[in-house]
Order: structure tokens, then C-alpha cells, then sequence
């Protein structure tokens, strides 16, 4: 039997995703009433790291022993992955010793070659190209405080990068307006955009693309590994900032969403970050909750 993997959101039905976003919330509410509930006791998530991070470590070895099993944090020193050993490989064994494994790597075609030699579930945990971890808990935190995000309208303000692209798949599986707000040169891939045109709207235009949003959402300019760039996208992005004024366009009760670390007077204006409207430190704690739904779904089964 096939392991189901978790690449990008597409893996994923419409129904599945939000069976994973209300067991998401169902898991928070029982963490935050003191019960023990460990469904993966005695089983292994591995951890590859070839980028590393705060938010995506802490959220897996967290969830991992809240639901009584173990993490292992592997970096690209502690394992012949990052020696020279075909990706294939690794993934033949690996997968032989651990009930499933999460890889945060630099190349999204690192995450399908191991799934495709591995004989339990692989989690894109971040790819240059999709981010579907993310998406999780942003959907988690917009179904708690809306409810259903189908109908409404999220603008994506920023580099076409790949938070953008798991927006992109998310509009088209729960059938929401995104529209995309970026400089010329940083879109996202264009056969990404055919494929999601039915609910994803380009534009090269903050005011247009914000005006009657829900859901505002940004990330930084320069993301790990494009620090060389950082002057450049800097002067690229000068007009894409989120701030109080572009805030003002979307609707009175928008809410605001970034997955962190964010650099204020930057992307985001300090007002906006810390404001009202802001909730992105529910956002970055329910990426522990989700991820903890997405294990138990794979690990378990449906």
C-alpha cells in the first residue's frame, strides 16, 4: 500500500483539507485543556533540514511528543544526504527505520524524489517552490475567526514566491478570490497561474489588487538564500509595503497574516504587525496544531 505523502496542498481533496483544518482546531482545544492525548505513541518522525528554522522545527518536535512519539532533527552534518548519497537512497532507508519523515530542503525536486522511493509519508515541510505546511495554520487561524474561507477574497501582497504558490493551490481547493499584488519580474511560475486562473487574479498594483480583501497577506522580500538580492528586491518592492493606508482599502475587518520572521519597515509597517488586525502570533502558533492534525491524518490514516 502507497504511504500518502504531503507535497503540496494538492495532495490533498477539498473535504480532506478541511477535515485537517477542524481537526486542527479539535487538537488546540484539547492541548489547551490539559488532556493527554497521544495517538503516536512509540512512533518516528525524522527531520531533514538543509535550511534551517525556528517555527518549523519547534512546531514538529513539539507536536511530535505531544502526541507520544519523537522527533529527530537530522542537518544536512548528521546524515549522508548532505554527503553525496542519491537522495533515492536515503529514502529506501530512512524510510525502513521511521514511521515518517519531514524534509525542509533548498530543491522542491529533493521532497517528490525521496517520496517517490519512500515507504512511509513525506511532509514538505519548505521547497523553493511550495510552502503547504504554512497554508495550514493560515487556514486554521481564518476558520476559527471567520469560518469558511470559500467565497471571500485574500490578496497576496509581495513576491510571487512559495507561500504565493500554496495560496494559489488553496484559492482553487477551497474556492476563494485570491488576487496577487508583485513587481514585473517576481510573479509567480506561469503555469501555476493558468492552472489556478478559475480563482487567481495577477496584478502589479497594491491598491487595486487590496481593495474589498478579507485576508491581507505578505512575507519578506528576501527570503533564506536570497540575501545577495536583498538591495535589489529592496528597491524592486519599494511600493509593496503593507502598511495603515494600504490596509485602509481592503474591508473595515480584514485581518492580517504573515508567516514569519517578519522585518518591520519592511514588508509590514510596525502598525500593522503589532495592530488590531494582525494575528500573526495565533498564525505561528497553529502551525504546532496543524501539523499535529496533517501527522495523525498520514501516520493514522483519515
Amino acid at each position: 500500500m502507497q504511504p500518502r505523502h504531503f507535497i503540496t496542498l494538492n495532495d490533498l481533496s477539498a473535504d480532506e483539507l478541511r477535515f485537517i483544518i477542524k481537526r486542527s482546531i479539535e487538537l488546540k482545544a484539547i492541548r489547551n485543556n490539559g488532556t493527554i492525548h497521544e495517538p503516536l505513541k512509540n512512533k518516528v518522525l525524522g527531520m531533514v533540514f538543509e535550511k534551517s528554522s525556528t517555527r518549523t522545527r519547534i512546531s514538529f518536535e513539539a507536536g511530535m511528543a505531544q502526541l507520544g512519539g519523537t522527533a529527530l532533527f537530522l542537518s544536512p552534518r548528521d546524515t549522508q544526504l548532505g554527503r553525496g548519497e542519491p537522495i533515492e537512497d536515503s529514502a529506501r532507508v530512512m524510510s525502513r527505520m521511521i514511521d515518517a519523515i519531514m524534509l525542509r530542503t533548498n530543491e522542491h525536486d529533493t521532497v517528490t524524489t525521496f517520496a517517490k522511493h519512500s515507504k512511509v509519508p513525506v511532509i514538505n515541510g519548505l521547497t523553493d517552490r511550495f510552502h503547504p505546511c504554512q497554508l495550514l495554520a493560515d487556514l486554521q487561524t481564518w476558520f476559527e475567526m471567520r469560518g469558511d474561507i470559500q467565497g471571500k477574497k485574500v490578496c497576496w501582497v509581495g513576491d510571487g514566491n512559495n507561500m504565493c504558490q500554496s495560496y494559489m493551490n488553496a484559492a482553487k481547493l477551497l474556492d476563494f478570490q485570491l488576487t496577487i499584488a508583485c513587481p514585473v519580474g517576481y510573479e509567480p511560475e506561469a503555469e501555476l497561474l493558468s492552472a489556478t486562473k478559475s480563482h487567481v487574479v495577477m496584478y502589479h498594483n497594491t491598491q487595486e489588487a487590496v481593495k474589498d480583501a478579507d485576508l491581507i497577506v505578505t512575507d519578506v522580500w528576501a527570503s533564506m538564500g536570497q540575501e545577495q538580492e536583498q538591495k535589489l528586491r529592496e528597491q524592486a518592492f519599494v511600493d509593496f509595503q503593507v502598511n495603515d493606508q494600504l490596509m485602509s482599502l481592503a474591508k473595515p475587518d480584514a485581518l492580517f497574516m504573515h508567516c514569519l520572521p517578519a522585518h518591520r519597515g519592511e514588508e509590514v509597517s510596525a502598525d500593522v504587525l503589532d495592530g488590531e488586525q494582525s494575528v500573526v502570533w495565533d498564525e505561528a502558533e497553529n502551525r504546532l496544531h496543524a501539523q499535529k492534525a496533517l501527522m495523525e491524518f498520514l501516520i493514522n490514516g483519515h
